[in-house]
């Protein structure tokens, strides 16, 4: 497809601007960058994610978070970050705003089961989704031959939302030595993949992207655990004894494993609980709130700092962009944001593993897609059907089913299995 080159900001190529297909802007005064945000924020992909789960489902409680709310946030947390390293902020926001497009409804869980029913075509990954999202299936802008472009986002921001630039069994090898299960991109999206990384070292983020990877663990990492706090599932002062030190650090080896030791976890949880912000307490009154409110904003606040410092102190003072730098965050951050996602691991989502409810999940969805399969012509939503009738073998025909599924939030799951399965469909 034709490529169109608007003005980038200071420290991007032109290149960085480019679209894989010709628009005109349609007014003046917006960098390319604006434009990229404006239409992942006016996007339905972003919409739905308010009804997606994110630890617990939408309806759940008042105060937790939602898809949406944390997605609103890690654009905070990376907007910033971004913008203190020289990062075009509207890049990384729109990185950040994108990071989880690509969930299918009830989170990992969600994630998992797509994924089974998914094997014979390359499997599920929501970060792959999110790239099919963004350059297919968003309905913004068409060719004039009338071929899906999604969003048509300029090739800095869709190489900043690409967390994993790698195909399935391409990714780096973990300390376990095996390759990690996380990718980028599907096979059949990989014209659009190789367009998007043109000039970019094979295997390397761009820094846009690392900035949002940090900001996303940052921040679920944090909510997570406040949220918890907030729900009684976790007493900020029962953490302090041995074996919730032992429960959490187990948790975050089985979970996470992360590249620090174990002991290294335990001096984190440590610091953590000796730092003079951390709550004592929780009664759920507004003094209570307010502290918690502190603390999270305390700790956003020290990880960014330290990996800013860090990121500073070996690549310098200049502006970093692209593939100028890569972020820097010290063994200590690493071993403190992993402790925090232990905790919430070890009192909200490892508890709930084999609740009845996470089953009924997969089976809705494993569901749906054979029963949508079976009816595609009545039950695909126009621009999917579309997509089906033009798929040329079963296996394009199945991943259409699954974006079609992946695209549904939690309670229009539920009600799509009630109507084509003739179940009722409820968490109750």
């Amino acid at each position: 497809m034709s490529a169109s080159v608007e003005m980038p900001e200071p420290g991007y190529a032109d290149a960085d601007a480019e679209r894989w297909y010709l628009e005109a802007p349609k007014r003046a005064g917006r960098t390319p960058f604006e434009r990229d945000r404006a239409r992942v924020v006016h996007s339905s992909a972003l919409r739905r994610l308010g009804a997606k789960t994110q630890v617990l489902g939408p309806g759940s409680d008042d105060f937790v978070r939602t898809r949406l709310t944390h997605s609103l946030e890690v654009a905070q947390v990376g907007r910033e970050l971004g913008k203190s390293l020289g990062c075009d902020p509207d890049v990384v926001d729109t990185a950040c705003l994108s990071h989880d497009l690509g969930h299918p409804p009830f989170g990992h869980n969600g994630e998992n089961a797509l994924d089974l029913v998914a094997m014979t075509i390359g499997g599920f990954e929501g970060n792959a989704q999110t790239l099919r999202i963004l350059t297919r299936l968003e309905p913004k802008t068409l060719t004039a031959e009338g071929v899906p472009c999604g969003l048509n986002l300029t090739r800095a921001s869709l190489d900043a939302t690409t967390k994993y630039p790698w195909f399935t069994g391409e990714g780096p090898v973990g300390t376990d030595g095996l390759v990690t299960s996380k990718f980028g991109v599907y096979r059949e999206d990989a014209a659009t993949f190789a367009w998007l990384r043109e000039g970019a070292p094979m295997g390397v983020r761009c820094l846009e992207a690392q900035v949002m990877d940090l900001a996303d663990d940052v921040s679920y990492s944090v909510h997570d655990v406040e949220d918890a706090i907030v729900l009684g599932k976790v007493d900020p002062w029962a953490l302090r004894s041995d074996v919730a030190h032992e429960k959490v650090v187990t948790q975050v080896r089985d979970w996470y494993d992360p590249d620090v030791t174990d002991d290294d976890l335990g001096d984190a949880l440590d610091r953590l609980l000796g730092l003079s912000y951390w709550v004592p307490g929780y009664d759920g009154g507004r003094l209570a709130l307010a502290r918690l409110k502190d603390m999270t904003s305390q700790l956003i606040g020290r990880f960014c700092d330290a990996a800013a410092d860090a990121t500073r102190a070996a690549y310098g003072q200049g502006r970093l962009v692209r593939f100028d730098a890569s972020v820097v965050i010290p063994d200590a951050i690493l071993a403190e944001i992993a402790i925090l996602k232990g905790i919430a691991a070890a009192y909200v989502m490892a508890p709930r593993e084999d609740e009845p409810v996470y089953h009924r999940q997969r089976v809705v969805l494993a569901e749906l897609v054979e029963a949508i399969g079976e009816r595609a012509e009545l039950a695909l939503e126009p621009p999917f059907l579309a997509d089906w009738r033009e798929a040329a073998d079963d296996g394009a025909r199945l991943r259409v089913v699954i974006d079609q599924v992946a695209s549904l939030t939690d309670l229009s799951a539920y009600a799509w299995h009630a109507r084509l399965c003739g179940a009722v469909s409820n968490d109750a």
